[in-house]
């Protein structure tokens, strides 16, 4: 007897078998389940009435009579042909919800310190033990007394990097939730850090790990920090509508600048380190150049995005750089053209919030809204790198901070529940778990991995703690 193939039979008939993409698969998935819902509900009129009664209980309403104002489940005994039967649709209403919003654990908003805090006055305030050495040197000077060469004509070791296993170190001197950690170019031998109490601090990585100097100007939140490359000065962004430029070493504020829009993100160009730009809460980028007379007028305006700008990242040599925003899209600029070259987007694309350069300059990590880090390849192709998703760590609801090792092994990524995580950059595995939010278990938004060392990350929390890790 020949044999028959079974392939594609199943118990209720037969099947073939198709691909399709994993949109098309939800938007047929979604009309299943509607349809697996019943679509509508009925209720009935009130009765007709007595027609020898004109006013009071009973009067006669013929076919004017209301409906009910109960909207019971339609039951399999209703009469399809009764005339006096209504179907309405279910619609949700604002003044009489059909049932009650299930209870959401919303994000915390400690970051965004709307509040103002402080004068905004242009302060500074060393505190460190000894300001300069006895060569009279400060602290911009790298140190050498170490068991690592930190120094700038030293090229970056072609070291293998490992993952973090303890804690080493606790900075408690910050008393809002951290925003944004940035360690010193090259070097690493300092620490930046900004929080959501409007003060920027400076603390020493070696030696003593001391608090060395404040920067207050801002009167709310700091959002984010940058570093011109040469760490002598750095810009800051807040949520009082104004950027400023600050020199590390004096503290002195150089310029400020402001369109009357919130910068959420700035960023300096390291191939001109004099000009930088600011994504703004009113979907605009805006450049400006520190040279300029007029420090409220910027020198050029990119303004494509339908959403809040999140992230701004340079790439290419620094003349091309990448913008995400609320929009849920992706769009690559070429420098100083306000006209973007690239725009990506799709239906099951979410917002990307954080963003970082990886080492050999051929990808970009971004965090993504749906618990997700992806990667997309930039060049000449901007597209995103499907084999690379990394899985494993929540950042729903907050604008969480990922960092790549100096040698481009690991990835590393904060979590909504204080965690600090790492992947390996070549397997998308999850290497391991660092508990980093402390007693509370705040959300660990700020992660930053030191640029010389194989394994020291530093993180920041809600709980306005840095922690330093080996």
């Amino acid at each position: 007897m020949a044999l028959t193939s079974t392939k594609g039979r199943v118990p209720t008939g037969y099947a073939d078998e198709i691909v399709i993409s994993h949109a098309s698969f939800k938007s047929l998935h979604r009309g299943f389940e509607h349809q697996q819902q019943p679509p509508s509900k009925k209720r009935k009129r009130e009765g007709r009435g007595d027609a020898g009664v004109v006013y009071g209980d009973g009067a006669y309403k013929g076919p004017w009579a209301r409906y009910e104002a109960r909207r019971p489940d339609a039951d399999s005994d209703v009469d399809s042909k009764d005339s006096d039967v209504e179907i309405v649709y279910e619609e949700e209403s604002e003044d009489e919800p059909s049932e009650m919003p299930l209870a959401k654990v919303k994000p915390s908003k400690k970051g965004t310190a709307y509040e103002e805090n402080g004068d905004g006055q242009e302060k500074t305030q060393f505190l460190g033990s000894e300001e300069h050495d006895y060569l009279g040197r400060t602290y911009m000077h790298v140190p050498q007394d170490l068991d690592i060469d930190l120094r700038h004509d030293n090229p970056l070791p072609d070291r293998k990097n490992y993952v973090p296993k303890k804690l080493i170190h606790t900075w408690h001197q910050h008393t809002g939730p951290i925003t944004q950690t940035r360690f010193f170019p090259d070097s690493g031998h300092l620490l930046l850090s900004a929080s959501a109490d409007s003060k920027i601090l400076l603390w020493d990585v070696y030696h003593g790990r001391e608090l060395l100097r404040a920067y207050n100007g801002h009167n709310k939140s700091v959002c984010d920090i940058d570093f011109v490359p040469d760490g002598r000065s750095f810009l800051s962004a807040s949520y009082d509508r104004k950027a400023k430029l600050w020199d590390t070493e004096t503290g002195a504020c150089l310029g400020r600048y402001s369109t009357g829009a919130t910068p959420h993100v700035v960023r300096i160009n390291p191939g001109s380190p004099s000009e930088f730009i600011a994504g703004m809460s009113d979907k605009k980028i805006v450049q400006f150049d520190t040279r300029t007379p007029d420090p409220n007028k910027p020198t050029q305006e990119y303004d494509h995005h339908l959403g809040a700008i999140n992230t701004l990242t340079f790439c290419d040599e620094n003349r091309r750089f990448l913008s995400t925003s609320d929009d849920k899209s992706l769009r690559a600029w070429e420098y100083n053209i306000p006209v973007p070259i690239k725009f990506v987007a799709s239906p099951e694309m979410y917002a990307l919030t954080r963003s970082t350069m990886h080492p050999s300059g051929k990808y970009v990590a971004y965090q993504s809204a749906d618990n997700q880090v992806v990667v997309y390849n930039v060049g000449e192709k901007f597209k995103q790198n499907r084999r690379k998703v990394f899985m494993g760590a929540n950042s729903a609801g907050y604008a969480i901070d990922v960092s790549i090792s100096p040698s481009g092994e690991f990835i590393a990524s904060g979590d909504s529940a204080g965690s600090l995580c790492f992947w390996d950059w070549k397997t998308c595995k999850l290497m391991g778990k660092l508990e980093a939010g402390g007693s509370r278990k705040g959300a660990t938004v700020s992660v930053d991995w030191h640029p010389r060392e194989t394994s020291k990350v530093v993180s920041g929390g809600l709980d306005g703690s840095l922690r330093y890790w080996d």
